[in-house]
């Protein structure tokens, strides 16, 4: 029985106004039968919340996006330490550092990606990173604040073996998405095939990044199997080696129901 879980989505988006159920529908079709819908700012942590209490099979993570640091308060913190009592909150995030886009000054995306790490360890959660065009200063802070007592997921990475590896030694998974399939995408493709598959999970990051051959279109959680199918090529296994290893892996790092 082949499974998997999609272990970063964005259901609470806009694009999904229209026909959510008809995509959660899709999903469970494609065997997604877990999923795990990011939170990062107070309308798509809202409604984060929401659907994880209207699907036993949907979980929220939640926090603050980098990009959108600036507008990050104390209260917006507390108010997400609030939220995380409840049982299906399995992490905090995504936070993390974006330096290709410039709304956000890097002091205060720093300032801000501290104080959840911190949160994180306090409530005893994961961490889900976004990194964008700052890997050196994400591997750092992390380092700094000894996030590996929490561990985490760096999100739809994108870097080298090198720095999988370092993030590994960090007790973080390494998590691979649509531009896993891309032609052009030697880095993540090579991660794909060296880094041990006990370290690895997948997501789609719907509706962004779509896989190919829908490259460019709106992403859905069921094209998660398109993410399996290249690492089991890239390895060389079947995908339902890598489906039952990566619906394992996650499981066991949000610790979720079975």
């Amino acid at each position: 029985m082949v499974a998997f879980i999609d272990t970063h989505v964005h259901l609470n988006a806009d694009q999904y106004d229209d026909d959510l159920q008809q995509v959660i529908d899709r999903a469970l079709e494609a065997k997604v039968e877990k999923m795990v819908v990011i939170g990062f700012d107070r309308k798509t942590i809202e409604r984060a919340m929401s659907l994880a209490n209207q699907c036993d099979f949907i979980y929220a993570v939640i926090g603050w996006h980098p990009v959108d640091a600036i507008d990050c308060t104390e209260q917006d913190l507390a108010w997400i330490e609030e939220l995380a009592a409840h049982p299906k909150v399995v992490g905090i995030g995504e936070t993390g550092l974006d330096y290709y886009w410039d709304k956000s000054p890097k002091d205060v995306q720093q300032f801000w990606f501290r104080k959840q790490i911190k949160l994180a360890q306090k409530l005893n959660l994961p961490i889900i990173i976004h990194n964008r065009d700052a890997t050196g200063d994400v591997v750092r802070i992390l380092r700094e604040e000894n996030a590996a007592t929490v561990g985490g997921i760096m999100h739809c990475f994108g870097g080298s073996v090198e720095t999988a590896r370092e993030c590994i030694d960090m007790n973080f998974m390494i998590s691979l998405g649509g531009p896993v399939t891309f032609k052009n995408a030697r880095q993540p493709k090579e991660v794909a095939k060296e880094i041990p598959l006990e370290h690895l999970l997948i997501e789609t990051d719907a509706p962004y990044l779509a896989p190919h051959p829908y490259r460019g279109k709106r992403n859905e959680p069921c094209y998660v199997p398109l993410v399996a199918e290249e690492i089991a090529r890239q390895k060389e296994l079947s995908l339902e080696e890598v489906a039952n290893a990566t619906t394992a892996n996650a499981i066991r790092f949000f610790k979720l129901d079975v």
